[in-house]
């Protein structure tokens, strides 16, 4: 289709290229309007993910500059935003997809051949861009697997190859997220100062000894009330303790991203964490959108085909229920398992800091 000229007008159809976007649902094959549909259906999925892709490169682009400027952080909040709205319009659009009925999905699946969802490269991009491990991944797979042997039948293939090595080779959004949470000032101890080591290590020691007391009062209480077995409630609120130190003290080591993760939390009132609270809280919903969006998938799939096996050969419903367990953001999440009351938390040293005049109490 051509362009307008400089001189001439955009139509709406130019502009969209409508004449070329409409002819691409294989019309000319004589296709059914369930096949149409189901077309159409995952042709829009695939837009939807040219646009997250977008999205969420400006975000990991934004967070991972050695200085993030502060004016960034609401942009990259923004463009979480608006990617967590598509996920939940994707997820809406299952909807449309359960009106096939079995028989009218069964009349051409067998046009589909191997063809499956599984080799959306765009998919896969977004997952990487994200940061999603191999070892996080069903039997620890590794997805460029497919289209290495997809590579070797035409250039398009290749390039697409190329493209999901070039991003794999990149910092993902969770390790430039956390990078960019590492630096966040606790205590009013600025990142990488001489003290700064000692100062994390006093706010989280004294963090977990409230944790500690918060459990053993529970542990307490449920002796008050009468649980039959004490002992293994206090076996169980001990472990969590100790998940609690390894997840501030992985190895023994201190992490200062997850203490920051702790600190931005715990402290969610304070000014100057306003708006890291804010891009924290826009990747939580987002993951949480993108879980929704996958079991949203596999209902639908179970509703329209039942327990059969995947047109790639997976297992079908049963691969897609298990994906919906993918988590990304893992840190965000286990954070909120460790937290304690705000009346327990350690006293907040240097409020001015933070925007509270000295005389106010955090």
């Amino acid at each position: 289709m051509s362009e307008p000229t400089s001189d001439e007008n955009w139509t709406y159809g130019n502009y969209l290229q409508l004449e070329g976007l409409l002819s691409l649902q294989g019309e000319e094959r004589g296709i059914s309007s369930d096949e149409m549909h189901f077309i159409i259906v995952h042709q829009t999925f695939e837009l939807w993910f040219k646009q997250i892709i977008r999205e969420l490169s400006e975000v990991r682009n934004i967070l991972c500059q050695e200085q993030v400027p502060e004016i960034d952080i609401p942009r990259a909040v923004e463009h979480l935003g608006r990617t967590t709205e598509i996920f939940k319009l994707m997820g809406a659009q299952w909807g449309v997809m359960e009106t096939l009925t079995p028989q009218g999905f069964l009349s051409f699946r067998d046009g589909l051949g191997s063809a499956s969802g599984f080799e959306s490269y765009q998919m896969r991009k977004f997952e990487i861009l994200l940061g999603l491990k191999n070892e996080d991944r069903l039997f620890g797979m590794d997805p460029l697997d497919t289209f290495r042997k997809l590579a070797k039948n035409s250039p398009n293939d290749a390039a697409i190859l190329a493209d999901l090595e070039e991003i794999t080779a990149k910092p993902s959004l969770e390790e430039s997220l956390m990078k960019w949470i590492s630096r966040t000032p606790i205590m009013g101890s600025i990142y990488e100062t001489e003290n700064d080591q000692s100062s994390v290590q006093n706010y989280v020691d004294a963090h977990l000894s409230s944790h500690k007391s918060m459990g053993e009062l529970a542990a307490e209480r449920m002796s008050g009330y009468g649980v039959s077995d004490v002992e293994k409630a206090n076996a169980r609120f001990k472990a969590a303790h100790d998940g609690a130190i390894s997840f501030l003290m992985p190895e023994g080591e201190l992490s200062r991203a997850r203490a920051s993760l702790l600190f931005i939390e715990s402290y969610r009132e304070l000014p100057l964490l306003a708006w890291p609270r804010k891009l924290i809280d826009a990747v939580a919903e987002l993951e949480e959108s993108m879980v929704k969006w996958r079991h949203s998938h596999a209902r639908m799939v179970e509703r329209i085909m039942g327990r059969r096996i995947g047109t790639g050969g997976t297992s079908g419903v049963d691969y897609l229920d298990m994906t919906s367990q993918y988590r990304v953001f893992k840190d965000l999440w286990a954070v909120r398992t460790i937290l304690v009351k705000t009346q327990d938390r350690p006293k907040l040293i240097n409020p001015s800091f933070y925007g509270f005049n000295s005389n106010n109490e955090a």
